[in-house]
């Protein structure tokens, strides 16, 4: 299995659509698990990193740190 790199403040898209409409999904902490916020309607939601990897679809938006 191939791990998919992410990291903070990525954007991503999620394999299930969020109720509000949107699939755009930034991650805004990072640990054993990872709160990511909808860029739709805001509401952030925290998962457990293995089950994040196996949800996440693909990479929208790479954050370039300075």
């Amino acid at each position: 299995m191939e791990e998919k790199e992410f990291g903070l403040n990525d954007v991503v898209e999620m394999k299930k659509q969020h109720p509000c409409g949107t699939n755009r999904w930034k991650i805004i902490r990072m640990g054993m698990d990872i709160r990511i916020k909808c860029e739709g309607c805001g509401h952030s939601v925290m998962i457990p990193r293995k089950e994040f990897s196996r949800k996440m679809k693909k990479i929208l938006l790479k954050h370039e740190e300075e």
